[in-house]
């Protein structure tokens, strides 16, 4: 077909395609460009002592950054002191107590000698009780949000002068919880909150040169979930229940729920943790960090899916995964609790 023989709609379908494609070339270029000096940039990589932090702490290194490392026990630090090279720093932190909020601040000020800091990683993970919300008690969302968001932001906020200086980057941990909240406990309302803190402060930091990304990851077997963890704790809460909510639960609800809280693990963990720590190494090493990132195909798809859909598909589907509650009159099996 000639030039002359192409109506207004098939120029405009070919304009629009273009544009497309343009774009998509655009962007892949603009986001394989990487700094190319990292050498003595200070990153500073909070929660070590977990598996994810302590990899990323060690890839880090090895890349050539500068790395303060903090850790919630004195084993920690010597762990990663004892593989890792003499430029890697540790530190001790609590994020749930200010006072070691401040004396963290004060070394990592010492150590980037007037040069400011690069990166701040914040990779908070409290004790976070997984259970139905009745089961809990306040001083159990204090014990996740003391840590993954209030703590998190309190360290954030104490090294915005050095990141302002440094013109730096920031990128926060989100588990897909941010996304989709789907169990009670303060897990999903820590990750919510870090997710508004993020959006806010990377308008707010623009203007300084600061670059916030949020790293949205799905669940990774050993490295991020720890299923035993969580059966044990959802035991202790249910010998602490009052006689009239175990009875309006029954005994074979929390069996149930065990299950579903074991099924969900391993449908959804994966093994490769590297995933995570590509992703945070892009946005720290990046020319154009992205905003978002997805780590995990659950993040990247089923829980970005169920966040969009309309609730009563996903109501549906939590109420196909866990059981019933025995006052509730119905069946205490779910759908899909059994692989």
């Amino acid at each position: 077909m000639s030039p002359q023989n192409l109506s207004l709609s098939d120029s405009l379908h070919i304009a629009v395609l273009a544009s497309i494609l343009s774009f998509i070339i655009y962007w892949l270029i603009r986001d394989s460009h990487r700094l190319r000096n990292l050498s003595g940039k200070h990153v500073f990589i909070t929660s070590c002592d977990t598996e994810l932090g302590n990899s990323l702490a060690k890839w880090l290194d090895k890349r050539g950054f500068c790395v303060i490392a903090a850790c919630a026990t004195e084993k920690g630090c010597q762990e990663l002191q004892s593989c890792s090279s003499l430029s890697l720093k540790t530190v001790n932190l609590n994020l749930a107590d200010s006072n070691s909020i401040s004396r963290a601040v004060v070394f990592v000020t010492k150590e980037t000698a007037g040069n400011g800091l690069f990166g701040l990683v914040s990779n908070a993970e409290g004790t976070a009780p997984v259970a139905p919300t009745d089961w809990l008690r306040i001083e159990d969302f204090h014990s996740v949000l003391d840590v993954s968001l209030l703590g998190s932001i309190e360290v954030t906020l104490k090294l915005l002068p050095l990141l302002k200086k440094a013109e730096g980057r920031i990128v926060n941990l989100i588990n897909a919880k941010g996304l989709m909240a789907f169990v009670g406990g303060g897990y999903s309302l820590s990750k919510w909150g870090m997710e508004a803190f993020s959006d806010t402060l990377r308008i707010e930091m623009q203007h300084f040169g600061v670059k916030v990304s949020i790293v949205e990851h799905g669940f990774f077997r050993g490295g991020v979930v720890n299923s035993d963890v969580i059966e044990k704790t959802l035991f202790r809460l249910w010998n602490g229940l009052t006689p009239e909510i175990r009875d309006s639960y029954g005994e074979r609800y929390f069996v149930e729920y065990t299950k579903a809280q074991r099924s969900s693990v391993k449908r959804l963990c994966d093994f490769d943790i590297s995933k995570v720590i590509k992703c945070m190494e892009h946005a720290l090493i990046a020319k154009y960090p992205r905003t978002r990132y997805g780590a995990g195909w659950d993040a990247k798809f089923f829980w970005l899916f169920l966040s969009y859909a309309p609730s009563c598909l996903s109501d549906l589907l939590l109420c196909m995964t866990f059981p019933a509650p025995a006052a509730s009159g119905k069946s205490v099996h779910g759908v899909l609790i059994n692989i």
